[in-house]
């Protein structure tokens, strides 16, 4: 079984890399501003997760630099999203509100949504998305 999952998760890794999406085209300081906002976002993950996989490609095609957190290899990243979020879940989207306060945000396609209304759905230049 182990031999499984590592096969699978290498697989898994492979195709994403000969697959990775283009990203979004921004003007440089539209960039730096979206930079700014995910500065406050962190994203924990395992690495070889199909559903932090498929997250981790919507960031890339929506232009996003967010943190990634290793919560199978880091151990306090792991105990902090067991801590704080209050289970150990990936993917998990940590976002520090605008107050200070911290909202946990597990799944990915609602991951993927909050992301995309965020920061593409009020970008001009959504047009220039790639879809691939």
């Amino acid at each position: 079984m182990r031999f499984v999952r590592w096969f699978l998760g290498n697989l898994i890794l492979f195709i994403d890399f000969i697959t990775t999406p283009r990203g979004i085209k921004r003007s440089p300081d539209a960039q730096a501003q979206v930079d700014q906002q995910t500065r406050m976002l962190a994203l924990y993950q395992f690495h070889a997760c199909p559903f932090c996989v498929k997250v981790r490609r919507s960031m890339k095609r929506f232009s996003l630099n967010i943190e990634l957190r290793d919560a199978k290899n880091n151990s306090m990243y792991r105990k902090e999203l067991e801590k704080e979020g209050g289970r150990i879940k990936v993917p998990c989207l940590r976002i520090t509100n605008d107050d200070g306060s911290v909202s946990w945000m597990y799944e990915s396609s609602d991951i993927i949504r909050y992301l995309e209304k965020r920061f593409v759905e009020t970008t001009p230049t959504n047009s220039q998305h790639s879809k691939a």
